[in-house]
């Protein structure tokens, strides 16, 4: 979307903010793989960037810009991270009629 940025550079690349949208994915990556106890803090610089990239000595970003950044990056990590397991490796056993059937399977 073109969308001006608010420092009036004539810029049409405001509309969403990328550093945002990095910051909230890499935050959301660490809560959904690692938990809250590690999450927290990354969405706590996530914010620090969102809030940077809107009072900047320049700011290239305005309030509407920075939250669809933050969306676009949490959405993102959702649909594409899952939680971190500890049980990677499955294993399975069947026989019948003299037959038997080993399985493993490797979840990465």
């Amino acid at each position: 979307m073109k969308k001006e940025r608010p420092e009036g550079r004539n810029l049409y690349d405001a509309f969403p903010s990328g550093h945002t949208t990095s910051a909230f994915s890499s935050a959301s990556f660490i809560q959904r793989r690692y938990g809250w106890k590690y999450g927290k803090w990354a969405y706590l610089g996530a914010t620090i960037v969102g809030v940077s990239r809107m009072e900047g000595p320049d700011g290239w970003h305005d309030h509407w810009d920075v939250l669809a950044g933050a969306v676009v990056g949490i959405g993102s990590t959702y649909i594409f991270t899952s939680p971190y397991t500890k049980e990677h490796l499955e294993n399975g056993f069947s026989s019948e009629n003299e037959a038997y059937l080993l399985g493993l399977r490797y979840k990465f």
